[in-house]
């Protein structure tokens, strides 16, 4: 492994913000109604207790395989890239070479010379105003 696992920042490149999870993110109570401080304390603490109990059980019988099977797709994915996309795009942009080659060639045979002389035809054309 090349870099260090860092056990405090788990998201370093912050590819999950879009997941706000925090009490304050889920229940807000607006101006003018208001639940019993008691109450709003006690939610907050069964809301934190139950979101961190949950998140911890579910990761520990999931996680492990979850972030295998995860790990096995990837591999599947550089796998394909590597071994079969990118040598079937080269093989195409080689092909494709060959041809453009021949279309250009015959495109300056048999089209050119038909454009060049319709040109030289339609150049020849004089519009007055009457």
């Amino acid at each position: 492994m090349s870099a260090e696992l860092n056990m405090e920042q788990r998201d370093p490149n912050n590819i999950n913000n879009h997941i706000q999870v925090a009490f304050e993110d889920v229940l807000a109570e607006p101006e003018g109604i208001k639940s019993m401080d008691c109450v709003w304390r006690n939610s907050y603490n069964c809301f934190e207790c139950g979101k961190r109990l949950c998140y911890m059980i579910m990761t520990l019988f999931c996680g492990i395989c979850i972030a295998l099977e995860w790990g096995c797709q990837f591999a599947q994915v550089a796998f394909a890239h590597i071994w079969c996309y990118t040598p079937c795009l080269r093989l195409c942009a080689i092909e494709c070479g060959f041809w453009k080659k021949c279309l250009t060639i015959a495109t300056e045979c048999c089209i050119t010379p038909c454009c060049s002389a319709l040109g030289t035809f339609f150049s020849m054309i004089k519009i007055t105003k009457a």
